[in-house]
């Protein structure tokens, strides 16, 4: 079956590649910035947002992919209060701007009078902090939400496109979308060829080492992160998060586990190989663990890079039928095409 798959595979590979910018445009960027009219977006709460007709201060009062998803779109200078985290080096190794923005809170912990000061034309705020949100939209100022902690990859696209709008780069956005899309269809595409009976049952944690033993169901990114990627989750039955006995996990028995680094950098692998009561889980005893990559953000979580993890996983999972994806490659394409960003050896090295 194998060979007879590469009639066709190289020429699916050529479409997931992302071409370098043409000449004269700045990659990821699109200039400008704004429209000449005022316009309305629909943010993750399905909300239609009255937004100005240009943007040019941003505030983000949620932590995860928010502030990626703006600089990706070319807005990283645009913003000017973030919520403090240097866990992610190479973000800011890309956009030094962001050093500069101050901590005007986030979530329901806000500072309205830092938010005031600070005069934004936005403020990108997470779903699940209706309450900040609501004493933020009361001084007058437009709230977009982004789905922080709920997003499944249908929603996440549409974010992306709706961010675009808000951002004045559309064109950035559908490149993007695009090319999320076309590499989910070639995952797709590649594991329709395993047969049923040797798909790969994946538990995922990105608790850390402290709680190596919690995961999502089938309403958690985790659940979507492992499905894309062609796995199948041993946990879809739970709900957003729950903590396993090992009972549990001995039941499920998968043949994958894949973990989330920390924000400390840690990760559980080496906690989840020398626990002795998990020692007959099927991953365990193959060496089948396996911490996910981190970039300019966790790749295992919804940020515009996530799709590099989705891949990554999928290549983990079914190396037969994708050996012939350079994912070195991929990233660099990628890093250079939406961040306008050329990752040196090491700096890629370091995501692995």
């Amino acid at each position: 079956m194998k060979n007879s798959l590469w009639v066709i595979f190289p020429l699916v590979l050529i479409l997931i590649g992302v071409c370098a910018p043409m000449p004269g445009e700045a990659a990821g960027k699109n200039p400008g910035g704004g429209s000449s009219s005022a316009r309305t977006v629909i943010d993750s709460a399905g909300r239609a947002v009255k937004i100005p007709s240009a943007i040019r201060r941003v505030i983000v009062t949620c932590y995860g992919g928010a502030a990626h998803e703006v600089s990706v779109l070319g807005g990283a200078d645009k913003i000017v209060a973030q919520p403090s985290d240097r866990t992610f080096r190479q973000f800011h190794r890309m956009y030094p701007a962001l050093d500069g923005a101050c901590d005007a809170g986030s979530f329901d912990n806000i500072n309205l009078e830092k938010i005031l000061s600070l005069k934004p034309d936005m403020v990108i705020a997470g779903l699940v902090s209706p309450q900040g949100n609501e004493k933020i939209e009361s001084l007058g100022i437009p709230v977009f939400t982004v789905a922080v902690g709920r997003a499944d990859i249908p929603t996440l696209l549409r974010e992306f496109r709706e961010m675009g709008t808000l951002l004045g780069a559309e064109e950035t956005a559908a490149e993007l979308v695009s090319y999320w899309r076309r590499t989910l269809n070639l995952i797709e595409e590649r594991v329709a060829t395993v047969p049923v009976a040797k798909r790969k049952s994946v538990f995922y944690t990105s608790h850390g080492v402290a709680s190596p033993l919690v995961t999502g169901g089938r309403h958690s990114w985790g659940h979507h992160f492992i499905s894309a990627g062609g796995g199948i989750n041993v946990a879809a039955s739970l709900g957003f998060s729950q903590e396993l006995t090992v009972e549990q996990l001995l039941l499920w028995n998968p043949d994958v586990i894949v973990v989330s680094n920390t924000r400390t950098g840690q990760s559980p692998v080496s906690a989840i190989l020398a626990n002795q009561k998990l020692k007959k889980v099927k991953a365990v005893k193959k060496g089948a663990v396996y911490p996910c990559p981190v970039g300019a953000f966790w790749w295992d979580r919804p940020s515009p890079e996530a799709i590099l993890g989705i891949l990554w996983l999928s290549m983990k999972l079914y190396p037969e039928v994708m050996e012939d994806i350079d994912l070195s490659r991929e990233v660099r394409c990628f890093y250079r095409k939406f961040h306008g960003y050329e990752l040196t050896d090491a700096e890629l090295q370091s995501f692995f």
